[in-house]
């Protein structure tokens, strides 16, 4: 199935503008099909005359009329009349009769989607007649303000021009509070009664000023002061994006929407939703979050205080094969370390393997003394991987780059060193090249007894599951080691 846009192109509404509008009124159109207690569709005309279904919803508040998947359904000309009506005359069309072909009875109408004044799209709205209700002051509140929005629709003015949060955004049951011209209560669910009442506002909202209400219950006043003037931004007209109220022992998101539908009275509609154990549980990663971070940068620190001291031992030995190994440790320190360095700054628990190595490999040279003369050159992206992969895979490579600089050349002669990452679906494959003097010919990898050499091998196949090979470069001298690495071995988060 394509995308909506890709729906929407093969309609005339073919603007950028004009897509953008019609996917802003399909990401908030929940609202209103809960309001209308319908089935809502969008259909746009083709240039043949027929029109095309190109988005659906179904309501919460009420049985579904529409049960059957509409999107992609297509009406000649004949059968889509109350859409051409709608559309060229900007108004509301109601179907005469009651549709009783289906499973249930239900009644269209049709609201015209304009955008600056031009039409673009049509909105069904299928209202299930086999459900009876009565006619409770909840109920006609609800179809009130979805009469309203339907007339807005039909204007112009919604959706809003920037998109909600669909998932955060309080819907119809949450809590529901109609506003007039004044921005004083005509109406409180039972819901948004409950709301109110759990940040501390006693008594019924009926005749107060949502705003001032709102403003005193809030704890700090600053964040009260910007709820007020959300909610008296929406009763004169302009949209806001959600805010949350946090009262002594509760935490409402509240989002303030204008009606102002032509010929209608003015005023506004706010929804509210108990986020309280939401923003509980936020607080709570944001505090683990911290915490795991302060624990990677005192892990650095000691790693770093750690290879100091080793370092400092290392200039006291007089052994240069003592001194040699000491050095070795610090490199293999300060590597590990700077994996907890970037941990540290970082909000996941990834690692841009591409940024530590940058960082790793020009203290090849400053903490060792031997390779200085060897350039090294890295191609490819290794990418982010989860840090139990990362820190292995730099340890690895560093063990390998050392490697070629001590062994391919010998008393400091100049060369160049080659760092390549290719990326094979998943998969990741490092290769390190060297034109040093290449392998000595009764070498074998799997039997050496190098530590570095043991090292990688032990990385590699026990931590990352991959496999290592070694061998002359073809066509020239010097030495290539290639690591393999299936990225549905790698450790995960």
């Amino acid at each position: 199935m394509s995308s909506l846009s890709e729906r929407l192109t093969r309609g005339t509404a073919s603007s950028p503008a004009q897509i953008d509008h019609a996917r802003r009124l399909v990401a908030d159109w929940q609202l209103l099909a809960d309001l209308a207690f319908a089935d809502l569709t969008l259909w746009v005309p083709q240039s043949s005359g027929s029109w095309w279904c190109v988005a659906q919803v179904r309501p919460l508040t009420a049985p579904t009329s529409r049960p059957e998947d509409m999107v992609g359904v297509e009406v000649d000309a004949d059968g889509a009349r109350p859409f051409a009506a709608a559309l060229r005359e900007g108004r509301l069309v109601t179907d005469g009769e009651p549709d009783r072909s289906g499973a249930t009875p239900r009644r269209r109408e049709v609201i015209p989607v304009r955008h600056e004044g031009v039409g673009i799209a049509v909105l069904a709205k299928d209202t299930n007649l086999a459900v009876t209700r009565s006619p409770s002051t909840l109920e006609l509140t609800y179809l009130d303000i979805a009469a309203d929005l339907c007339l807005m629709v039909s204007a112009g003015t919604f959706p809003p021009v920037t998109l909600q949060d669909a998932e955060m955004s309080p819907r119809v049951g949450d809590g529901l509070v109609r506003l007039d011209r004044a921005g004083r209560v005509t109406y409180a669910s039972p819901n948004a009664l409950s709301a109110y009442r759990r940040i501390g506002v006693a008594g019924d909202l009926a005749g107060a000023v949502l705003a001032e209400v709102t403003c005193r219950a809030v704890t700090d006043r600053v964040a009260g002061e910007a709820a007020a003037a959300g909610i008296t931004a929406a009763v004169g007209g302009r949209y806001l994006d959600p805010v949350d109220v946090e009262g002594a022992s509760a935490t409402l998101l509240l989002r303030a929407l204008p009606l102002q539908a032509p010929g209608a009275e003015h005023g506004a509609l706010v929804l509210v939703r108990d986020v309280t154990d939401v923003r509980r549980r936020d607080r709570a990663l944001l505090t683990k979050d911290a915490t795991i971070r302060e624990i990677h940068h005192r892990v650095k620190n000691n790693l770093q205080t750690v290879a100091a001291l080793l370092r400092l031992q290392a200039r006291r030995m007089t052994e240069p094969a003592a001194r040699a190994a000491l050095e070795e440790s610090v490199r293999r320190v300060a590597s590990i370390a700077v994996v907890h360095e970037t941990l540290a700054g970082s909000r996941e628990d990834v690692v841009d393997v591409d940024d530590v190595l940058d960082q790793v490999v020009p203290m090849l040279g400053d903490l060792t003394s031997v390779g200085p003369a060897a350039r090294t050159r890295r191609t490819g992206s290794f990418g982010e991987l989860p840090a139990a992969a990362a820190t292995p895979l730099v340890l690895a490579v560093t063990e390998l780059l050392h490697n070629a600089a001590e062994h391919a050349f010998p008393e400091g002669e100049p060369g160049v060193i080659e760092l390549v990452a290719e990326r094979d679906g998943g998969d990741l494959r490092v290769r390190v090249r060297d034109d040093g003097r290449g392998l000595p010919p009764d070498f074998d990898p799997a039997a050496s007894d190098g530590l570095g050499l043991q090292i990688v091998r032990t990385l590699v196949t026990s931590e990352l599951g991959g496999s290592l090979t070694m061998g002359p470069l073809e066509g020239r001298s010097g030495t290539e080691v290639v690591l393999t690495l299936p990225g549905s071995t790698w450790p995960r988060r």
